[in-house]
């Protein structure tokens, strides 16, 4: 294979931004049977709203944070935690040509069911049909030669990220309040995400693959619809019980759906 069809504008990005790991992050995973989900995402696409797991865990998870988690819409600016004014998710899409982008759904958590299906389809169509934001910064760094390329990041990430000043293009909130991608639907079972760094998100959560597989429910063994998802939390803004309140919370989705439909706070 020739050096130019491995060095894509993303590879030479990503070389500039990532080190070597010595950065500490949390990572766990969870085994979540979304049977009753699953059966009633079926009922909503049959009554014509296109609803699949991303909709609903990037809703459950928006509505988390508003309802009983804040410290999780935090980022980090000038060496102190502060919290985004809203909460943001951005969702991982696949593009032509098998890159990877992503879409911002703006004030979540307060967003219906079929208002969240709209606007991530809409989001979408768009960023397939041209290059999404993050696509132009990945083909703009990756444009400029070695080893300028490296200085001019450092500059970004010192100005936009360090020091916290909106550039243009560039908001300190534009990657939003967490992300979230659907690696099972590129064939991945399950997969551990890593933390973007210009995006000073707290947390990155992965949906996995789903399977049938047996599972004891009130004591006797049957077969259900098993998804693993899978989370990396930035320990330096929140910690691992952040995480499993998130985790019992989307649990308590995943049985009851229903609950989505309903304004917050839920009875």
């Amino acid at each position: 294979m020739e050096s130019n069809a491995l060095n894509t504008p993303w590879r030479k990005t990503a070389s500039t931004i990532y080190q070597k790991p010595n950065d500490s992050k949390i990572i766990g995973s969870v085994e979540f049977d979304i049977t009753d989900l699953n059966t009633f995402i079926q009922q909503k696409r049959s009554e014509g709203l296109k609803l699949t797991p991303t909709h609903v865990f990037t809703l459950a998870t928006a509505r988390a944070i508003a309802e009983k988690i804040p410290e999780m819409n935090s980022f980090i600016r000038r060496g102190k935690v502060e919290l985004h004014p809203q909460i943001d998710a951005m969702v991982s899409v696949l593009l032509p040509k098998g890159q990877m982008g992503s879409v911002k759904l703006e004030n979540v958590d307060k967003l219906s069911l079929e208002e969240t299906v709209e606007q991530l389809s809409n989001k979408i169509k768009i960023a397939r049909q041209q290059n999404d934001e993050s696509e132009k910064l990945k083909n703009g760094l990756g444009s400029i030669p070695w080893p300028f390329r490296q200085w001019v990041y450092r500059l970004i990430y010192l100005l936009n990220i360090r020091w916290g000043i909106d550039l243009p293009g560039l908001s300190t909130h534009r990657f939003g309040s967490f992300v979230v991608s659907n690696i099972g639907s590129l064939g991945l079972d399950v997969g551990y995400p890593a933390l973007f760094p210009v995006a000073n998100v707290p947390f990155v959560l992965i949906l996995g693959g789903i399977q049938e597989k047996p599972w004891v429910v009130d004591g006797e063994i049957c077969i259900r619809t098993i998804m693993k998802v899978a989370i990396a939390m930035d320990h330096r803004m929140i910690d691992a019980s952040h995480g499993g309140q998130l985790f019992a919370y989307l649990k308590r989705i995943v049985k009851q759906p229903s609950l989505l439909e309903k304004t917050l706070p839920y009875a």
